[in-house]
C-alpha cells in the first residue's frame, strides 16, 4: 500500500486564537486529528516540519521544506502551508523530480466553524495520489501548477494567471462555452479576470 508523507509548515490552516495574547498564532497541525475523525482508507505519515505564517517564511525554511520533501521514501508528499508564501515554496519544489508534490493550505483557520480547510485538504488527498510526478497546488476546488497561479487577494481565492488554464479541464474551455460549468453569465472577479 502507498503511504503518503504529509509534511505541515503551519500558515493560517493551523491558526489557533490564544486569549492572553488577543491574536491569532500557529498551533497543532489539524490534518492529522482530522483524518483520523474521517476514518480515512490510506497510509500516511504526518511530520511537523515548522509552525511558521508563510507571510514570516524565509529561504531557510523552503531549504528545510525542501531537503525534507526530497528525501522522502514516498513518492506522494502533501504539505500543509500557510497561503501568502506557497507559490514561492511550490516553485523552489519543482526542481524534484520523480515524486508527486502537493501544497494545499486555507484561507481561513481550520478552528473556524466555517473554513475552507476541510475541503482543501480532502482535494489535495486525492490530488496526491491520481497526479503525475510534478509540484502542485491544491486549492479552492482546483489545481495548479507553481507558474499558472496567483493568489487574488481581493476574491481571496487562488486563480489561474489570467493567460494560462488551470488543470481543471472543466475551466481550460470556458472561453469556447456559452455557459460557463457554474452556470454563471459573464461573472468578474473583482479584479477584472473571468472566472
Amino acid at each position: 500500500m502507498t503511504i503518503i508523507d504529509i509534511l505541515t509548515t503551519g500558515g493560517t490552516i493551523d491558526k489557533i486564537y490564544f486569549d492572553q495574547k488577543s491574536e491569532f498564532e500557529v498551533g497543532d497541525p489539524v490534518i492529522g486529528p482530522l483524518l483520523t475523525a474521517m476514518n480515512v482508507g490510506f497510509d500516511a505519515t504526518i511530520e511537523q516540519l515548522m509552525r511558521v505564517d508563510s507571510l514570516d517564511m524565509t529561504d531557510a525554511h523552503r531549504s528545510i521544506i525542501y531537503e525534507r520533501t526530497e528525501r522522502s521514501s514516498s513518492q506522494q508528499v502533501l504539505i500543509t502551508h500557510g497561503t501568502d508564501g506557497m507559490i514561492k515554496t511550490a516553485q523552489k519544489l519543482s526542481k524534484i523530480t520523480g515524486k508527486t508534490i502537493v501544497l494545499t493550505g486555507s484561507l481561513q483557520p481550520a478552528a473556524f466553524a466555517h473554513n475552507d480547510a476541510v475541503f482543501n485538504i480532502g482535494a489535495a488527498v486525492s490530488a496526491v495520489q491520481i497526479l503525475a510526478f510534478g509540484v502542485y497546488i491544491v486549492m479552492n476546488g482546483q489545481i495548479f501548477t507553481p507558474d499558472n497561479v496567483v493568489k487574488n487577494l481581493r476574491a481571496n481565492r487562488f486563480e489561474a494567471k489570467l493567460d494560462e488554464p488551470s488543470l481543471d479541464p472543466a475551466r481550460r474551455s470556458d472561453s469556447q462555452r456559452s455557459v460557463p460549468k457554474n452556470g454563471n453569465l459573464g461573472a468578474k472577479a473583482q479584479d477584472d479576470r473571468l472566472i
